[in-house]
């Protein structure tokens, strides 16, 4: 019998759908996805990887020549385009607005994505793993003094990832296969 009770939390919902996209990510260094939710409704999802038209570091297995992950080189720019900002560029190119929305990302957003976020009328930030620090988090915390923007660190519990993976390991439509 289905546990209505065991149904994940909205922002559990969210975060695991920004979890699910990262396995598309073609980044060596870090996987991210991104949702972008607006009334309850995805309105976009991003992952990192290269460019548009780009080898792939996955596929070459390499971010540049002789670099194995752009995490390794931190003289080199990365080559990804980042999750966040690939959510919102699809947003934008199918002509979804992001004004009002909030954005689910696994991983907290580099300061060029978050002033990207801002741009995009996106108030509220959701993420799993907490990315800036020092001089970053100074700076990451003045550019929220200026916005309107909530910025707010979420787990999924352990009990929401557990069904979850049964869910994604177990055909759902079978009731006798249903997990509780």
């Amino acid at each position: 019998m289905y546990d209505i009770s065991s149904r994940p939390t909205w922002d559990e919902y969210f975060m695991m759908l920004a979890k699910l996209t990262a396995t598309r990510s073609t980044c060596l260094a870090f996987p991210v996805g991104a949702a972008i939710v607006k009334d309850r409704q995805v309105l976009s999802t991003g992952y990192n990887g290269s460019p548009s038209g780009s080898a792939h570091c996955t596929t070459q297995g390499y971010c540049y020549p002789e670099v194995s992950a752009c995490n390794v080189e931190k003289a080199l720019p990365s080559r990804s385009v980042h999750a966040e900002a690939n959510a919102i560029a699809q947003a934008a190119k199918h002509g979804i607005s992001t004004g009002g929305a909030s954005i689910y990302v696994t991983l907290e957003p580099c300061l060029s994505c978050l002033k990207l976020i801002i741009s995009a009328g996106i108030r509220e930030v959701f993420y799993e793993t907490t990315f800036n620090s020092g001089d970053n988090l100074k700076i990451r915390d003045l550019l929220l003094q200026g916005s309107s923007i909530s910025l707010i660190q979420i787990q999924v519990s352990d009990a929401t990832a557990h069904r979850s993976a049964a869910f994604l390991l177990n055909p759902t439509s079978v009731e006798s296969l249903v997990p509780n």
